[in-house]
């Protein structure tokens, strides 16, 4: 644990880690908040939901480079203001939206939605040095996952016994309330070496995109890409063999077995002496993933997610890391945006394509389809990786074995 407490004694990091867990516990809900609305103050269909909810993801994908670009050129704070106003303005109107307006307002609030996810990686890789970032990101990975594990089931309880414009009402006002924290905060997004080398003009013009935006970042990118997708997956997959053996009022359970043992895989990854690549780790998830399907039990299926979970933090966590290693100084809000929007893409293919799989088999085949998209993902990182040769576009750029860990 001693790795641990170097981290949380880096000036600002605990205020900065615990910001991040009440903005994005309040982020991981916003589609849960807005699903209930739908169907439960609207009266309407899930699919109608399920359009809101895809506005929503939509925005965010393509708002993520946007966003991480004002980022680099503007500042951290500009950006909170630009982001925090419309979500006061969404979260406020959303329980007197007609639902012909609402998918338009969810993209647009998805597309200008704070960006609390990617300023604490850029922040944790400002404020560490190289030989505590493993130790660093796996504690930013386990902060997602609590909020994974905590929000939606927060929302669905609140749902029950309040109005779900009040919900929405709530949701809106812990994400302003995160942003506002964070710029208060203000925390350094370059470290000090960076930020005095760009005082001295060594690194006044942004970098190409070509020169830092190559094989490895693709790697790390599409790594990122296909991990989003398996989770997105196993989630589906976990409730429709729930759902077949009559079981599914213990879903909640599996996956709150899943979440912990995520995040005790990541606090025993980020002790570990030395990091490991992301391809392998994300290859073992995809293995362990696909025998998932052979459980018909929820006790059986819980057990089955031990592995998979302990496997999910440490996988997240190197990409983050790769991420930050790989991008120059001057374009890492744009790189992290990017890996942000990759993830939103792979949990918004993740769950049609698993469930075309179900559809088309029985619940294993969902599984099978989240593992080999785990699998296809960690093989193409790899050979990606190895195709690059070694390049000097920044001095922290480990080679392709390190960088993709």
């Amino acid at each position: 644990m001693t790795r641990f407490r170097q981290v949380l004694a880096v000036r600002g990091m605990s205020p900065l880690l615990g910001i991040s867990l009440l903005a994005r516990t309040a982020i991981t809900a916003d589609a849960m908040a807005l699903t209930m609305y739908v169907v439960l103050a609207l009266e309407m269909s899930y699919a109608a939901a399920g359009g809101v909810v895809a506005a929503l993801t939509a925005g965010v994908a393509l708002g993520g480079p946007l966003l991480g670009r004002m980022v680099d050129r503007r500042g951290l704070r500009t950006v909170l203001v630009v982001t925090i106003v419309p979500q006061i303005v969404f979260w406020l109107t959303v329980p007197m939206l007609p639902y012909v307006i609402l998918p338009a307002a969810s993209f647009a609030a998805g597309l200008l939605m704070v960006p609390i996810q990617a300023v604490t990686r850029q922040a944790v890789a400002a404020m560490t040095t190289a030989g505590q970032r493993q130790a660093a990101f796996a504690l930013e990975s386990v902060v997602g996952e609590l909020s994974y594990v905590v929000g939606p089931a927060v929302v669905i309880v609140c749902a029950a016994s309040m109005s779900p414009g009040v919900v929405a009402w709530g949701l809106g006002a812990v994400i302003v309330a995160g942003g506002a924290g964070i710029a208060l905060l203000n925390p350094p997004l370059r470290a000090a070496d960076e930020a005095s080398g760009e005082t001295a003009g060594e690194a006044a013009e942004r970098p190409r995109r070509r020169e830092w935006l190559g094989a490895r970042m693709l790697a790390v990118l599409t790594m990122g890409f296909g991990l989003a997708m398996l989770l997105s997956g196993v989630d589906l997959a976990i409730v429709a063999t729930l759902e077949e053996t009559g079981q599914l009022s213990w879903a909640a359970v599996v996956v709150a077995v899943f979440g912990v043992t995520s995040v005790v895989g990541g606090l025993v990854y980020g002790a570990l002496p030395r990091p490991m690549p992301t391809w392998l780790l994300l290859g073992l998830l995809g293995l362990v993933t696909i025998p998932a399907g052979l459980a018909h039990d929820w006790r059986w299926l819980c057990a089955a997610m031990i592995g998979a979970g302990l496997l999910t933090a440490p996988a997240l966590s190197t990409v983050s890391d790769a991420v930050s290693r790989l991008a120059p100084a001057g374009v890492r809000g744009e790189a992290t945006g990017l890996q942000a929007s990759a993830a939103s893409a792979g949990f918004a293919l993740g769950a049609p394509v698993v469930g075309m799989a179900i559809d088309a088999s029985a619940p294993a085949g969902g599984f099978a389809a989240a593992g080999l998209a785990g699998l296809a993902a960690a093989l193409t990182g790899y050979l990606l990786s190895r195709r690059s040769p070694a390049t000097a576009t920044s001095p922290r750029v480990p080679h392709a074995g390190r960088a993709a860990k």
